[in-house]
């Protein structure tokens, strides 16, 4: 057996510390005198039809038209090619 073992053997057969006598009734008294916060499902459900407004509204708007490219790789220079978007000639 190894000290850590050692260890835990004596703290398992130690007796409870006093202060924790009764620590359940102390702790569940404290969380039933906090008040219940009753406004936070409003204020996220305002921010999620906020949120899926915007989306709409975005996904509505038109977009600019882009020139059409021509990516075909046997019919000449593509537009993408790493050596025409380096020097920035169409």
């Amino acid at each position: 057996m190894d000290d850590l073992d050692r260890a835990l053997a004596r703290l398992a057969g130690a007796p409870a510390p006093a202060a924790l006598e009764g620590i359940e009734d102390q702790v569940l008294r404290r969380i039933g005198s906090r008040p219940a916060v009753r406004g936070a499902g409003l204020g996220i459900g305002v921010i999620t039809a906020a949120a899926l407004g915007i989306g709409i509204v975005g996904a509505e708007l038109p977009a600019t038209a882009s020139p059409v490219v021509s990516l075909a790789p046997l019919g000449g220079a593509s537009p993408l090619a790493p050596s025409a978007l380096l020097i920035g000639e169409p």
